[in-house]
Order: structure tokens, then C-alpha cells, then sequence
């Protein structure tokens, strides 16, 4: 077999074979196949797409060219979700806990921030100690003993994917629904969860800039998902504004804690409640979301979801003391209110400007290794349908430098836009897919 014709296959628009796209993912892997082969094929795919077949194939050869994690030892149905990235999503730190306290349990592989969008592990070592370096033993027993575990992918977990996706990146290939799908599937499947739902994004700050596809790319990650024996489901949601009203680390940990006491901004909760209820209904918990929705928002209500997330925090070495006391996160040392510059109503929130400002302020990588800053981010005090007059405080900035608070101050300032009519409040769910 040659990586030539393969190629030349492609190009071609014909159909891979499974031992072609093998062939392909472990010489790559390996080394074997040269970074140039590698881009001519990527390219190939971009242009001629690939079938579902060939986008299972490649999702699980990609899954099985590192470390498989045998969630076998845990009990019960493994749920897992996964966000396409957005800004102020805090989503995990919210629904990972109140999925865990209605007996789901939430065995979940995480990342880091980079650009615009925000990690779950950065925004979780606001707890001091938080550590997602845990063992696979310790990770099960976790899981096991308070249904909940939040690690760092390991370094040997999809290693095709990372070599790939660093491909992709510099060679004009990122754009493409199978080759975006089986990236982030190949990396859900090998976390080893029996049940995954997908918050599929879609709006200014998303990747999935149309809802045609954001709906294409759930179809094809849903399709893969249960075509290899996984329960899967994407719910399709709108990136057309921040999430919620923090955006930031620590600021975002908080507004998470608000609303496991039930003082959350409305958005957040209802797509906690969605996705937590579509896990529910696929791991057995609850019969049908109706059934799901009530036992969240009971638990919700009497505290044993909050209660839940210090007993995770404190399992994973952090210090729980700031879920009860939200003073005790880390706190930015400027405070800066952007205000409205004439009456009207807040038309559009450009959600990645929103996400480059908490950038700028510090609270975001522009590259893999840059560092961040945990206190600094935005807090939004009007959003898109909102009325304003001149004057009105949009949104309050919080920094510890001022050069970084100015330049993002501009940046935020541009990201809003005014009508002197009213408009609709933006729809949050769009879609449901495969639930």
C-alpha cells in the first residue's frame, strides 16, 4: 500500500477503504509517513469531504493510536459532555456537579483555554490546589465514590489527533465538518464515556460561525458516536452573545457557584438543565427529560448539587472553602465600568471580541504556553434585546494592569452594537439532535 495513492484516490473524490485510512493514521503516527503526504491528503479531504463510513474509520483509528481509558471499574452508565467552544462558558462547572448529585456518573476529560474560548481546568485551579493530574485509579475511584472526576487528557491519549490537528492548523485544513468531527469524537471515544452529549455552538463566537454548520457537524459527531455503540447527543446553542454574564476564570467560577445556589443568570441554567437532562435520559437515571429536569432543579434547590462540587474540588486537592465563600477566589486589583454612549437597545454582542478583551486582560492564551492571569475577566450588565440610556454601565472590566485594561476596553467597547428599536432576546436552544 502507498500514501501516494491514496492521495491521488482522494483527490480523485473516490472512497477510502478502512485499511487505507489505517494504513494512513498509524505511518503517520509513527513517523513514517511525512508531514507533506500528510497536508496533500488533509487537503484532498477538504475538498472532496468524506462519507460517514470513512469519518467513523477515521474517528476510531484516531481513538486507538494512543491510550484508551477502560472506564470498565466504574459503575453504572459513564456520562461525558463536551462544548465546541465559547465564551463564558462555564457550563461543566455547573453541570458536572448537578448531574453527579441525581446519581449520573460524570467521568469527564477536559482541556485548557487557547484564544478566544475559555478551559474548564483553568477556571477550576481558581480553587487553590485544584489539580486535574490525577491517576486513572484515583480518577475511577472518584467517579465511583462521588460521581464525579475532571482530568487533563494524558500525553499518550489521541496522539494522531494532536499531530493532525498541529497539521491542520497551519496548512488550511481546520474547516472541515468530517475532519473537525472525528477530532473531537476520536477524543471522547477514547475517554471511554458510555454516554455523550455534545453543545455544539454556533454565532460570533463560536467556530461554527451558521446554524447550517453547527447542525452538519452535531449530525456528523452524533452519527460517529452512536454508529460505534456509544449513546450519543448535541444540543445546538447560541454563541451569538457571551454565556451568562462572566467571562473570565475566577469571575466565571463564581457566577457557576451563583447559580448552583440558584441565583444564576437564566441562560447558564437552561442549558445546564437541557444537557443534564438529555444525560440523564441516556444513562437510565430518569425516564424522559420531564422526569430529568425535576430532579435537577430538586437538587438544585436543597444544596446537594453546591454540596457536591466542594466534595469534587476537595477529592481533586483543592481547597473547597471559596464554594461556600466566593470572596476567597482570586480578586483583580482595577475596577473599570464601561458605559453606554447613547439611549437605545443592545443590538449584537460580538461574543469573540468579548472573548479577545478577557484575552487581553490576561485571562486567555495566545498561544499554548502563555500564562494566564485567574482574576482578571468581564462582566456583562446588558446584553443583546436589553434597553440602555447614555451612560448606563454595558459592562464592568476588572485588571491588574493598565495598559492591558485599556486596550481591552477598546476591544469591548467595539464588540457592542446599539438600535434606537427594540429587538428580540436571542433563542438559546435552537436545536436538539439525536435526543
Amino acid at each position: 500500500m502507498r500514501m501516494y495513492d491514496i492521495i491521488v484516490k482522494k483527490r480523485n473524490g473516490e472512497v477510502l477503504s478502512d485499511e487505507e485510512i489505517a494504513f494512513f493514521v498509524k505511518g503517520y503516527t509513527q513517523g513514517t509517513i511525512p508531514d507533506y503526504q500528510a497536508s496533500a491528503l488533509m487537503m484532498a479531504i477538504y475538498f472532496q469531504g468524506m462519507n460517514e463510513q470513512e469519518t467513523a474509520t477515521l474517528t476510531m483509528e484516531m481513538a486507538h493510536s494512543g491510550d484508551m481509558l477502560d472506564l470498565s471499574a466504574i459503575k453504572g452508565l459513564k456520562a461525558d459532555k463536551h462544548s465546541t467552544g465559547g465564551v463564558g462558558d462555564k457550563t461543566s462547572l455547573v453541570l458536572t456537579p448537578l448531574a453527579a448529585s441525581i446519581g449520573i456518573p460524570v467521568a469527564k476529560m477536559s482541556g485548557r483555554g487557547l484564544g478566544h474560548t475559555g478551559g474548564t481546568i483553568d477556571k477550576l485551579e481558581s480553587f487553590p490546589g485544584f489539580s486535574t493530574d490525577i491517576s486513572e485509579e484515583i480518577f475511577i475511584k472518584n467517579v465511583n465514590t462521588i460521581g464525579i472526576a475532571i482530568a487533563g487528557q494524558t500525553k499518550n491519549m489521541t496522539p494522531a489527533d494532536k499531530k493532525l490537528y498541529a497539521l491542520r492548523d497551519v496548512t488550511g485544513t481546520v474547516d472541515s465538518i468530517p475532519l473537525i468531527a472525528s477530532s473531537i469524537m476520536s477524543k471522547k471515544l477514547a475517554a471511554g464515556a458510555d454516554v455523550i452529549v455534545l453543545d455544539v455552538k454556533t454565532g460570533s463566537g463560536a467556530f461554527m460561525k451558521t446554524e447550517d454548520d453547527a447542525v452538519r457537524l452535531a449530525e456528523e459527531m452524533v452519527k460517529i458516536g452512536n454508529n460505534v455503540g456509544r449513546k450519543t447527543m448535541a444540543v445546538i446553542s447560541n454563541m451569538d452573545e457571551p454565556l451568562g454574564y462572566a467571562v473570565g476564570n475566577a469571575i466565571e467560577v463564581k457566577e457557576a457557584i451563583d447559580t448552583l445556589n440558584g441565583r444564576g443568570p437564566e441562560d447558564l441554567l437552561e442549558l445546564c438543565l437541557t444537557i443534564g437532562s438529555l444525560m440523564a435520559v441516556g444513562t437510565g437515571v430518569a425516564a424522559d427529560v420531564t422526569q430529568a429536569r425535576e430532579l435537577l432543579m430538586q437538587k438544585l434547590n436543597d444544596g446537594s448539587a453546591l454540596k457536591k462540587l466542594a466534595e469534587f474540588v476537595e477529592a481533586q486537592g483543592g481547597d473547597s472553602s471559596p464554594v461556600y465563600d466566593t470572596s476567597l477566589l482570586p480578586q483583580a486589583s482595577i475596577h473599570y465600568e464601561l458605559k453606554a454612549p447613547r439611549d437605545g437597545y443592545v443590538v449584537h454582542i460580538q461574543s469573540e471580541r468579548v472573548g479577545i478583551c478577557a484575552m487581553k486582560l490576561g485571562g486567555g492564551r495566545e498561544t499554548k504556553d502563555s500564562s494566564i492571569d485567574l482574576s482578571v475577566g468581564i462582566l456583562i450588565r446588558k446584553k443583546v434585546g436589553d434597553a440602555v440610556r447614555a451612560g448606563d454601565t454595558v459592562a464592568e472590566l476588572y485588571a491588574n494592569d493598565e495598559n492591558k485594561l485599556q486596550a481591552a476596553v477598546s476591544e469591548l467597547s467595539a464588540a457592542y452594537s446599539y438600535s434606537d428599536t427594540p429587538v428580540e432576546k436571542p433563542r438559546l436552544i435552537k436545536r436538539i439532535i439525536g435526543g
